[in-house]
């Protein structure tokens, strides 16, 4: 409102301008009259006196005023500051300036299962131990700050993408970084896993080039459509707190991870919209060291639509990767899957669906016990199926899932008894939306691991807690 008093303001200033000039121009013109009239001035030099004022008086009026050529400055100065439409940020030189983020933190209690002999579960994800657990840590997500910078250059949409994410627990860095184990004691640092730096290129009609580090397109839409997601899920490591707990990572579906990559994305054409992408070759955690020629390929393929008051998101994605291990004796191989998955929306109630399956693939995150000792590749698969029933600020919603792991042959299993067969949990959650910000958050999770050759491990836990987002 401002800014365009002001505005008005300097046009008024402008138009008063123009007038006085024109009042100026009519007193010369009587005055040459006056003095021509009395013999001051010669016909000669009468005439060309008044050619020069009308010259002066087109020249003026050519030119802008002042006042106005300022008031068109404020108009087009790229200098001037605005506030985004939506969201928090700013425009300024042509660029918008974007920002996002989130916190969260939840008390976590884990009671395991007593400790035994037949409690090994090799990839599980149970925690085991007589002894229960206390912890005040991030939930799946840990917190985070995006920065975003847009503008168009050219005809070009074009974007600049930073992610960080703090965890709020110190951490002990090693192979993993800031998602190692946590580190509970006194000087302790919290980590941050800037797992974001991408670029993106888009024009209408034709589509978005991403370049850099992002999210993949595989198990993506298991994590992104996951109730956990916003609270905790299963503890994993409750006594030494890192970045994140599980969730239903590796009880359900592989973690997608955020990894550098070149992805395109077709326009969205009624709601249907594809993703292929060149990724970097990831290392498997468990096989023989690896040096691999081949890059990874993802795509996803989603569809988005409504069906008179039935919302739906459908998706299928896949996923593969040649791995050459190095050594004699070792074998090559090449891991592929693929998840496929819907959401339906029907009022306040959201059903979720969720499938994976892949070969050299692994369990939990991408490439863990993917392979036996040699290179040869095992199976695995899992699901998930969820409810959440939303009613004004209350929320309650339920979920159960699996992860599956197969051994790679007969020698494999004889080599590996407590290799892990199964991990499960059920999840309860109770949400209440504070403000539009800030969502409170309880939940009970039970978590089982059982092994191949029977061993089993189980604990149950509570959370409370509460995660904001602007």
């Amino acid at each position: 409102m401002m800014r365009g008093n002001y505005l008005l303001a300097c046009a008024a200033t402008a138009a008063l301008a123009l007038t006085a000039t024109a009042a100026q121009a009519s007193t010369s013109e009587a005055l040459l009259k006056r003095l021509h009239e009395k013999g001051i001035l010669s016909d000669e030099d009468y005439n060309e006196l008044m050619q020069q004022e009308m010259a002066d008086q087109a020249k003026a009026a050519a030119a802008p005023a002042p006042a106005m050529a300022q008031a068109e400055a404020a108009l087009n100065d790229k200098r001037v500051v605005h506030m985004t439409e939506s969201g928090i940020g700013f425009e300024a030189g042509g660029a918008t300036i974007r920002f996002s983020g989130s916190v969260n933190g939840f008390y976590v209690h884990d009671n395991p299962a007593t400790a035994s002999a037949t409690t090994a579960v090799v990839g599980g994800v149970a925690a085991v131990g007589g002894n229960n657990s206390s912890a005040v840590r991030n939930g799946l997500l840990p917190g985070f700050l995006k920065v975003e910078v847009s503008t168009t250059q050219g005809g070009w949409d074009i974007g600049a993408h930073f992610g960080m994410y703090p965890g709020i627990n110190s951490t002990a860095y090693g192979a993993l970084g800031a998602n190692n184990g946590g580190q509970p004691t006194a000087l302790g640092t919290a980590g941050i896993d800037f797992r974001q730096t991408y670029m993106t290129i888009g024009r209408h009609g034709l589509g978005e080039l991403k370049i850099g580090r992002d999210i993949g397109l595989f198990g993506s839409e298991g994590i992104l459509n996951d109730i956990t997601l916003l609270s905790s899920g299963s503890p994993g490591g409750n006594v030494a707190p890192g970045n994140t707990t599980l969730g239903r990572i590796g009880i359900g579906y592989i973690y997608t991870d955020f990894q550098p990559q070149i992805t395109y994305s077709t326009p969205n054409l009624g709601g249907l919209q594809a993703q292929f992408g060149v990724f970097q070759p990831l290392e498997s955690l468990s096989a023989p060291a690896q040096g691999n020629k081949s890059p990874g390929f993802q795509g996803k393929i989603t569809y988005d639509g409504k069906f008179g008051d039935i919302g739906a998101r459908l998706w299928l994605s896949g996923i593969t990767q040649k791995h050459d291990t190095l050594g004699a004796g070792l074998t090559s191989y090449t891991g592929r899957g693929f998840d496929t998955g819907a959401k339906i929306t029907v009022g306040p109630v959201a059903l979720t669906g969720y499938y994976y399956d892949g070969k050299g693939l692994g369990t939990t995150v991408l490439n863990l016990f993917d392979t036996d000792a040699f290179g040869n590749p095992r199976k695995s698969h899992g699901f998930y199926g969820q409810a959440l029933v939303t009613l004004g600020k209350l929320g309650l919603g339920g979920s159960y899932g699996a992860s599956y792991l197969d051994y790679a042959n007969a020698a494999d299993a004889v080599a590996n008894p407590t290799l892990l067969d199964k991990n499960s949990s059920y999840v309860g959650q109770l949400r209440y939306g504070l403000t539009s910000w800030v969502t409170l958050i309880g939940e009970y999770i039970h978590t089982k691991s059982e092994a191949h050759n029977g061993n089993e491990a189980a604990s149950n836990a509570l959370a409370v807690g509460g995660i904001l987002f602007f």
